[in-house]
């Protein structure tokens, strides 16, 4: 794997989450950790099953996740 493209999805998340925080002017933020994933997991997956065309088995692999994960993600987040 490219670790330019690693640190370079590591300093956009870095900048969005600053951003959030400052945006938020003294109030505290709530469940960040769940907010964060939430935001990453959904378009990940989305991108896995585009570049694989649809292959379930392909993206899990892709992703380093068993398919069944896979599947039960893409149930959660509604991915068809």
């Amino acid at each position: 794997m490219n670790t330019v493209k690693e640190n370079e999805i590591a300093t956009c998340i870095r900048k969005a989450i600053s951003t959030y925080l400052d945006d938020l002017d003294g109030e505290k933020p709530g469940e960040l950790y769940n907010m964060v994933i939430h935001s990453v997991e959904r378009p990940l997956i989305e991108i896995a099953i585009q570049h694989t065309r649809g292959n379930q088995t392909q993206a899990a692999e892709l992703l380093g996740i068993n398919r069944n994960t896979l599947r039960q993600k893409m149930k959660q987040y509604q991915i068809k």
